[in-house]
């Protein structure tokens, strides 16, 4: 039992419970109310990025899923292999600045502290940001007439 609950003879204090019990009831309700700003704003969350070289634009949701892709004009004068690496490029930046802004609604809300906002916060960059083994590389660069790598 806690300190509080229990009077100076060793008897137990029901007006120091019952305050125990308030403000637990409090924090838990707090929680709550947080946990729930915190979902709904990573739900609504969306980002637009584009590559280095504005060949792609991408729209991703709050899971990283592609909502929108827009491609510039001079997509034309480059290869389909060219249009594919930026595209993935640009996929890749959006998820990044997701995986940042997630982590920013995260320590806003629910804060950094608990066990379950870390376990919440390494779920989120897990799925966002991509391992460098799986082939992401760096990006090279578009010169107008070809990609450099």
């Amino acid at each position: 039992m806690e300190s509080g609950t229990l009077g100076d003879d060793g008897v137990l204090d029901p007006d120091g419970a019952m305050d125990q019990m308030r403000a637990w009831k409090g924090r838990i309700e707090k929680l709550a109310t947080d946990t729930k700003v915190m979902s709904d704003r990573l739900q609504d969350l969306r980002v637009t990025a584009t590559d280095d070289n504005g060949l792609a634009e991408v729209t991703v949701d709050s899971t990283g899923a592609l909502l929108d892709l827009r491609l510039g004009r001079q997509i034309q004068r480059v290869s389909p292999e060219v249009v594919a690496q930026a595209v993935m490029n640009a996929i890749r930046r959006a998820k990044e600045q997701l995986a940042e802004r997630s982590q920013q609604i995260l320590a806003e809300t629910v804060g950094t502290e608990s066990a379950a906002a870390r376990a919440i916060a390494e779920r989120v960059d897990r799925q966002l940001r991509p391992d460098p083994e799986t082939g992401w590389g760096e990006p090279g660069s578009y010169d107008g007439h070809g990609w450099r790598g």
